[in-house]
């Protein structure tokens, strides 16, 4: 390691330079939030452009098929991840993973905004998902590289980081909702395009700031091990193109495919880190402790995430978006929660920082934001029936619990992933999260398949009892969670 890179770590006085945390985690931040900006920019527009009619610029698929593409797009960019970490620890590390995944993400929005119909959406979508993957496990192991693991600063710099992410998720649905009314939807995909390119701009003037660490390959391929993972990614390729030709794996289905394919991946993740050589008992214990959590994570997820399908057609179909004659895009409902977060992550941010290691531990958090997010969908249950009926601002509070919940889970568990990693599964596990949240989400849009709008009580009340029983349970459970944890807060 070079002297630069150890004095990141070791040195007394930490490079305090942005917001009190690392300047490198400035770039992190500039990045992510112009990757955000052309992610949620597009996925603002992108179930409408599923589910309207021709006349209105969309396909005219059917509302559940529509939902369930988009919740198994979802899905596979989070299942991508296993891919952008195993490039990462194996071939080319974390730091050069990043650039090369934001160029194939570049790539899929054009293909979106340049194709048409269902070609588009398949070419777009499926790189999209390839190259989401590879910049989430990436840029959050990047960020966990600039703090030592007893650093305290670490969940502040998480939130912080969580906030640019947020920033672009505010205005990419702005914008790119505004083209898709004033334009047609194929000028929003090419405004998502542009926004990812301005994002890999940024990131080239800012990259050499990292550490070092992060250009090393923790894990190299060896020669030997080259035929074999080419003959598998041969062999994945032959079997996905069989089922699509069969019918077996279609449009309709597809969620149902990601969601088995990631709790096989999840299983066979777990399975390898403890049962590895290369894992010690510390560590071990420690991936122990996760597993409670993923599956808490998977059942948040698999109701936060359906602010792009079941929220989203909440809003088209339920409220009342018309102010003085002028109706509202559909898709900034999706800017809703950004707002929020933007406004309280410096808020959590600055009560975990004074509370340092009084704050609460992280199973702690995840059981309240689980419980708080299956109380928002109780918070539907008293809005008014029927079609455009329910105020705008009412959606705009229950949407604040949404946030309040996220707060409390997703920025610690992006921390907690890089803390309870083994040293030579350090990226990887963070992969482990993301297939948590991928199963969520692949979860959301297998859920919202069954959310109708002249019949929605049994729906809301069932999924939101659900969860607040998980993070409840999670609750109880802290204890012996902790001693599991050997040490990590």
């Amino acid at each position: 390691m070079s002297t630069s890179s150890t004095a990141q770590h070791d040195s007394s006085t930490p490079d305090r330079g942005f917001f009190g945390q690392p300047w490198p985690l400035a770039n992190l931040f500039g990045v992510e939030m112009w990757e955000r900006f052309s992610f949620y920019g597009m996925q603002g527009i992108l179930l409408i452009y599923l589910y309207y009619s021709a006349d209105q610029g969309g396909l005219g698929i059917d509302k559940a098929t529509a939902t369930g593409i988009v919740g198994a797009y979802g899905g596979a960019v989070y299942l991508a991840t296993i891919l952008g970490a195993w490039l990462a620890d194996r071939l080319i590390g974390a730091e050069r993973t990043l650039f090369y995944a934001a160029c194939v993400v570049m790539l899929g929005h054009i293909s979106l905004s340049l194709i048409p119909d269902l070609a588009g959406v398949g070419i777009g979508l499926a790189l999209i998902a390839l190259g989401s993957g590879g910049v989430k496990a990436n840029a959050t192991s990047l960020v966990g590289s600039l703090y030592r693991e007893d650093d305290e600063r670490r969940d502040a710099g998480f939130s912080l980081f969580y906030m640019g992410i947020n920033i672009g998720a505010f205005v990419g649905p702005l914008l790119t909702g505004w083209f898709q009314e004033n334009e047609g939807f194929h000028w929003g995909f090419g405004l998502a395009a542009i926004g990812m390119f301005l994002g890999l701009v940024q990131y080239s003037i800012g990259r050499r700031r990292l550490p070092d660490e992060t250009r090393v390959v923790p894990n190299p391929l060896q020669p030997a091990e080259r035929v074999r993972y080419v003959a598998a990614l041969v062999a994945f390729v032959v079997v996905v193109a069989v089922l699509v030709a069969l019918g077996w794996m279609n449009a309709g289905n597809l969620s149902d495919w990601v969601i088995w394919v990631t709790v096989a991946a999840s299983i066979l993740y777990f399975a390898l880190m403890l049962t590895s050589s290369q894992v010690s008992a510390v560590e071990r214990s420690r991936v122990w402790s996760f597993l409670p959590m993923f599956v808490t994570n998977a059942v948040f997820w698999s109701l936060y995430q359906q602010q792009f399908t079941v929220v989203t057609i909440y809003s088209d179909e339920r409220v009342d978006r018309d102010f003085f004659g002028w109706t509202m895009p559909v898709s900034w409902v999706q800017s809703i929660n950004p707002v929020f977060i933007i406004a309280l992550a410096p808020v959590f941010a600055a009560v975990w920082t004074r509370l340092g290691s009084r704050q609460p531990s992280t199973p702690v958090k995840f059981g309240v934001g689980t419980v708080l997010m299956g109380a928002a969908f109780l918070l539907f249950l008293p809005l008014p029936k029927g079609e455009n009926t329910v105020n705008l601002w009412a959606l705009a509070g229950v949407l604040l619990v949404f946030t309040l919940a996220e707060l409390f889970i997703s920025p610690p568990g992006l921390s907690l992933s890089t803390k309870l990693a083994p040293a030579r599964y350090h990226t990887q596990m963070v992969a482990l999260y993301f297939l948590s949240i991928a199963l969520g989400t692949a979860m959301s849009g297998r859920l919202a398949e069954y959310y109708d709008p002249k019949d929605e009580t049994g729906y809301f009340l069932i999924i939101g009892l659900v969860a607040i029983a998980v993070g409840v349970l999670l609750l109880l459970a802290v204890k012996p969670i902790r001693r599991l944890m050997a040490g990590v807060h």
